[in-house]
């Protein structure tokens, strides 16, 4: 099974608190929208993949054309509305990949992982959850909180939908808890891409 994916960019990241766009910060010495790109395209269960853009960030979405990758721009109204936008434009009806643009550790092998979870399941939807205590072990912050069968947990910002149902109101969902550094560590706060930045060049070196 192979699906296309939507890397979502164009967040204002305003908790940051700077001029430069989001996806564009530089993370050891490759943006953070370039790491993401080369995740996805290291996936072997991934066809084609758009980026997601919006007034917000017109840079990254100078940057990607220039790249040659294939640009889908919104109208800035909120995440979900961005992702159906998105979704309705490129007339994606079936299994659609969505991607945060600020995972640094993410990995081909990662996502091709979500895609086998998502086919296994069976359901409408996969989102890919991180319990609260490994952000808060990591130091990191804790922007998006999603309630799952009565527990909170941390949005990664790695989901799996079927394109023919976002417009509708309720889907049968499915949740992948997971506590490795690919879905744990995304960058919120200047705070934040300092610690990953710290984590990654250990594992980095590592390896």
């Amino acid at each position: 099974m192979k699906v296309p994916a939507l890397i979502m960019a164009g967040g204002r990241g305003k908790r940051l608190g700077l001029a430069v766009e989001k996806p564009l910060l530089t993370f050891l010495g490759k943006t953070l929208i370039e790491r993401v790109v080369e995740a996805v395209e290291s996936a072997e269960k991934i066809s084609e993949f758009y980026v997601v853009t919006s007034e917000n960030t017109p840079k990254t979405e100078e940057k990607c054309l220039k790249s040659g990758l294939k640009v889908i721009r919104t109208d800035a109204k909120g995440y979900h509305d961005d992702l159906k936008q998105a979704i309705m434009k490129a007339q994606l009806r079936g299994p659609v990949l969505t991607v945060s643009s600020d995972l640094p550790a993410l990995t081909g092998k990662f996502l091709d992982k979500v895609v086998s979870f998502y086919e296994k399941s069976r359901r409408d939807a996969v989102t890919v959850l991180v319990p609260i205590k490994k952000r808060e072990e990591l130091e990191l912050s804790v922007s998006s909180v999603y309630d799952y069968e009565g527990v909170a947990y941390a949005v990664s910002g790695v989901n799996l939908i079927d394109g023919s149902k976002i417009s509708e109101d309720k889907i049968d969902e499915f949740a992948m808890v997971t506590e490795e550094i690919d879905a744990a560590l995304n960058v919120n706060t200047l705070e934040d891409l300092d610690i990953c930045q710290k984590i990654m060049k250990k594992r980095e070196s590592s390896n």
